[in-house]
């Protein structure tokens, strides 16, 4: 690689990870205002929580539609959309006066702007842009952006909530959003080659040969539990922590650490998804986090024993993008990778949904997190041995353009 590729690699991967901190840095902050929100407006913590699960929801449902824009018409035209949406969504949630209203903006707009300017297409743009040498260490770091923006905005968040007011807070969030603008602009695509129409596959003909594998469909419901686990602990983990009688900053560190350990997870992962097996890589993951789960519901809840777990989960909190990402890829190629990867995440983000309103119900309903946490630890298993029979093949050649 010559110093002015490595250069250029070394913007695009700037400018992804900034972008990537972002998003998910402002997306997972929302959790924090589930208590000062419908307390002020006199919701319940289920409709709260059904707002949060819709954006989810939604977000897995028009992540593969936002994956085909992004394979035909580049990625920074998505992402730069998917900006203006979260300022607009984020802006609603304020001015929101009634939980219809919350909902329609933090669940319909805020599903869709996760949707264009998330991880997603920030990955699979990089992956198509960099060399095969650099895609794992591009998912990693594109992974470990996430973290990172959710180790530093939700801290700040939580302090902005406690000084400032959520009214003020989520304004400037608002203006926050739009800084994914200017990062979003170096992620222009060249002009594909044309070739015949005989020769290259449709995103139809990949959709249908995706859906035909059975790979696919365990990456699909592994990504479900990966999805359940995240949403969970990203909305209802500071209420857990609120419910155990420990202090409101207990929660918003406990998130901001799952972040910092999460960099660090990430980056291993981006790493051993390139030097080792991808599939034995998501069993091994998901099975360390049952353990985490269950012993943590095993000792006493204390700041020490919540900043422990955080740390712990935090490695393994996102390191199955990495794998998930390259197993993709290995077995559909990368041509319409936005678009097959964006489907396998619509089962992340149904299981994302069932995590955050199911966390609201079973609170409702029993009064304690715990039911929801043993859930989590039956999920974990499931997705270890669902992964067992996932293909992990070279990567093809003919499939994808770029690979």
């Amino acid at each position: 690689m010559t110093t002015s590729t490595a250069r250029t690699a070394t913007i695009l991967m700037s400018c992804g990870v900034l972008c990537a901190a972002l998003a998910m840095g402002l997306r997972n902050s929302f959790g924090l205002f589930l208590a000062p929100m419908t307390e002020a407006n006199v919701w319940t913590a289920s409709g709260f929580s059904f707002a949060i699960a819709l954006q989810v929801l939604l977000n897995g449902a028009s992540q593969p539609i936002c994956g085909q824009l992004a394979d035909r018409y580049g990625g920074r035209a998505v992402v730069i959309g998917g900006a203006v949406l979260y300022a607009i969504g984020i802006l609603g949630m304020l001015l929101a006066s009634a939980l219809g209203m919350f909902t329609f903006f933090a669940g319909l707009v805020m599903g869709v702007a996760v949707s264009a300017a998330g991880m997603p297409i920030i990955i699979a743009t990089l992956t198509r842009l960099l060399p095969e040498s650099k895609r794992g260490l591009a998912v990693g770091l594109g992974t470990a952006g996430s973290s990172f923006g959710q180790f530093l905005v939700v801290p700040l968040a939580g302090f902005g909530i406690g000084a400032l007011g959520w009214q003020m807070t989520l304004a400037l969030m608002a203006a926050t959003a739009l800084l994914m603008i200017p990062l979003a602009l170096p992620l222009a695509e060249p002009p594909r080659p044309k070739v015949a129409p005989k020769d290259e596959e449709t995103a139809r003909q990949a959709l249908s040969r995706a859906l035909r594998t059975p790979s696919f469909w365990y990456l699909f419901f592994g990504f479900f539990v990966c999805g359940l686990h995240i949403s969970f602990l990203t909305t209802h983990l500071p209420g857990f922590v609120h419910y155990c009688g420990l202090p409101v900053a207990v929660g918003a560190g406990a998130i901001g650490l799952i972040g910092l350990f999460n960099v660090a997870g990430s980056l291993a992962a981006g790493e051993l998804t390139q030097r080792w097996k991808r599939r034995e890589l998501l069993v091994i993951i998901y099975a360390a986090r049952g353990v985490l789960i269950t012993g943590f519901m095993l000792v006493p809840k204390t700041t020490t024993t919540v900043m422990i777990f955080s740390a712990i989960m935090g490695l393994l909190y996102l390191s199955t993008v990495p794998p998930t990402v390259a197993l993709v890829a290995r077995n559909f190629g990368t041509r319409w990778l936005a678009t097959i990867f964006g489907l396998v995440f619509l089962g992340h983000q149904l299981g994302g949904f069932t995590g955050a309103f199911m966390g609201g119900v079973v609170l409702d309903l029993t009064g304690s997190y715990d039911l929801m946490w043993w859930i989590g630890v039956g999920a974990s298993a499931f997705a270890a041995l669902v992964h067992l029979p996932v293909k992990d093949p070279p990567m093809p050649r003919a499939a994808g353009a770029a690979a």
